[in-house]
C-alpha cells in the first residue's frame, strides 16, 4: 500500500555542529562593520584569523549572509551583468548578412597608422567594399557602405550589418546613413572578441600572407595599392577552405555549384578507375546551403 512521503516534514534533531543564534548575530555584526562591509567572506575569514579571530568557516559565513538576505553585492564596483547571447542571423545567398571592421596598417614611422576600412559578405567570404584612410570616421564608414550596396546592385534591398562596438561603427553619421540604405545594424557583445569571426579571419589571412610589408607602407597610396591586390587575390584567386576550396568570386557569382559538381565526377571517375584505392568514403563535396553568423552553442558553421 502506498503511504505519503512523510521525509519534508518529520522532525530531524538539530545538527550538534549548528551555530547559535548569538554566534550567528555575531558573524553579521562583524560582516557589517565599516573595515568588512564591502569585501566577501572569503576576504573577511581570513583577515580575522591574522587577528586571532576564528567565528566560522567562509561556507558559514555565506549561510548565514544568505539567511538573512545579507547575501549581495558588496562594494563600489559595478555589479557583474550577465551578457545576453547575440543576435543569430542565417544568410542562404549573397548580400543578405554583411560584417565590417576596422584594422591597423602600419607606416614606415613608428606610431604611424593608415586604416583598412573592410566589407565581407559571410556568406561567400567575398570582400565587397574596403578603403585605407588616414583615420577612423564614421564618415567614411558612411561614405563606404554607400558604394559596397550601389557596387552589389542591392541598394534598396535590405541586408543585416555585423560590427563589433568601436566609435565609428557606431557613430550617428554612419546609423543615418544605414537606415537610409535599408540595412538592419548587428552588434558584438561588449568586451566580447569572437562575435565578428569572419572579418576577423580575413585580417588574419591578410596580416599573414607572404607579402604583408613587415616594414610597414610608406605612403597612403601605397597601402591602398596594396590592399587592392591583395584584394583581387583573395576575391578570385584563393581557394577557401570554409566554403569547399573555391573561391569567394564564384561562389558570391553563384557558379561554385558547377565546379562541385564536377568534383563529384571526378572522384567518382577515379573511384571506378581503382576502387581498392579507397579504404573509406569518397570526400564531400556538397555546396553549404547557408552560413550562420554568431550560431547558437549546439550549430557549427
Amino acid at each position: 500500500m502506498l503511504q505519503e512521503d512523510k521525509r519534508p516534514i518529520c522532525d530531524r534533531p538539530e545538527p550538534k555542529n549548528k551555530l547559535s543564534e548569538i554566534e550567528e548575530q555575531e558573524i553579521l555584526s562583524v560582516c557589517n562593520e565599516e573595515d568588512y562591509a564591502n569585501l566577501p567572506p572569503s576576504q573577511i575569514v581570513p583577515k580575522l584569523a591574522d587577528k586571532n579571530i576564528y567565528l566560522a568557516s567562509e561556507s558559514s559565513f555565506y549561510r548565514v549572509m544568505k539567511r538573512h538576505n545579507q547575501l549581495a553585492h558588496r562594494g563600489k564596483q559595478r555589479k557583474a551583468s550577465k551578457k545576453s547571447a547575440p543576435t543569430t542571423y542565417v544568410a542562404q545567398m549573397p548580400n543578405e548578412v554583411w560584417t565590417w571592421d576596422i584594422t591597423y596598417l602600419p607606416g614606415n614611422v613608428m606610431g604611424k597608422y593608415y586604416y583598412l576600412y573592410l566589407v565581407t559578405d559571410i556568406f561567400s567570404r567575398y570582400g565587397v567594399a574596403w578603403e585605407v584612410c588616414e583615420s577612423e570616421s564614421g564618415e567614411e564608414a558612411a561614405k563606404l557602405m554607400a558604394r559596397a550596396k550601389l557596387n552589389q546592385n542591392c541598394l534598396h534591398q535590405p541586408l543585416v550589418l555585423h560590427s563589433d562596438n568601436g566609435a565609428p561603427m557606431k557613430s550617428l553619421t554612419l546609423k543615418a546613413k544605414l537606415e537610409e540604405l535599408n540595412v538592419i545594424a548587428s552588434y558584438s557583445r561588449p568586451r566580447v572578441s569572437n562575435d565578428n569571426p569572419f572579418s576577423e579571419a580575413l585580417f588574419k589571412t591578410l596580416k599573414y600572407c607572404p607579402q604583408w610589408p613587415s616594414k610597414g607602407f610608406d605612403t597612403i597610396e601605397a597601402a591602398r595599392c596594396w590592399v587592392n591586390e591583395f584584394m583581387d587575390w583573395y576575391n578570385n584567386k584563393h581557394c577557401h577552405s570554409s566554403i569547399k576550396f573555391v573561391t569567394p568570386a564564384q561562389r558570391h557569382e553563384g557558379i561554385d555549384q558547377a565546379i562541385l559538381d564536377n568534383r563529384v565526377n571526378v572522384y567518382e571517375l577515379a573511384y571506378f578507375k581503382h576502387p581498392e584505392r579507397w579504404s573509406g568514403a569518397r570526400r564531400n563535396w556538397s555546396r553549404p546551403e547557408s552560413v550562420t553568423l554568431n550560431p547558437e552553442k549546439a550549430e557549427y558553421m
